[in-house]
């Protein structure tokens, strides 16, 4: 595994017998990103994290899709998770701390999020059916576990309600990026302090 970082950019390429995922994130950035992993739906909701993150987001992942999308996603979020860890180094002067309800049509979904180096998940969501079209519903707790496990965030997610399987995922994705991109800002009154009284994240 190869990484590199400089400010507040990392760049972590990942390669196993199954996958070979190559992910460059820029945390203070606009959304901007360029994404192909072979599967549309996930390309489609990766777009939703780096564009409401305002994570910057060069994803490529080739992995064996003629088995099934899951270790294409599942690794492809221990990639981001760990380019987001690398990028935040020692998580000097950040907000850390962010929660919010996202509305969506008939969907509401709950992210709360402690970028706190310790991981851990906390998933509620339910769906009704077990694809979104080719996609299987499943590997959206996949990603997230994976995403919180190598960037070392605390995670909640729930839906509290919703009808439509596409809307429970997105706003899964979009309220997760509206968490990281106000946990993971600089706080002007911490004044380049680690935000724990422990002097460590």
């Amino acid at each position: 595994m190869a990484e590199t970082s400089t400010a507040r950019q990392a760049t972590i390429s990942r390669k196993t017998n199954e996958t070979q995922v190559s992910v460059s994130v820029t945390i203070d950035g606009s959304g901007a990103n360029r994404i192909s992993t072979g599967v549309g739906f996930f390309d489609h909701m990766l777009d939703q994290l780096s564009r409401h993150s305002l994570i910057d987001m060069e994803i490529e992942a080739k992995g064996d899709l003629h088995v099934d999308d899951h270790h294409t996603v599942e690794d492809t979020g221990i990639a981001i998770g760990l380019a987001i860890a690398k990028a935040l180094g020692d998580r000097r002067g950040i907000t850390r701390y962010a929660s919010l309800d996202l509305a969506m049509d008939e969907t509401m979904t709950r992210a709360a999020i402690d970028v706190s180096g310790r991981p851990f998940m906390v998933w509620n969501v339910a769906f009704t059916s077990p694809k979104i079209g080719t996609f299987d519903t499943e590997l959206v707790r996949e990603f997230f576990q994976a995403l919180a496990m190598n960037a070392g965030i605390t995670l909640h997610i729930q839906n509290i309600y919703g009808a439509n399987n596409h809307h429970i995922a997105e706003t899964c994705f979009k309220a997760v990026a509206r968490v990281l991109r106000a946990a993971t800002e600089i706080d002007p009154r911490q004044a380049g302090r680690i935000p724990s009284t422990k002097g460590t994240l």
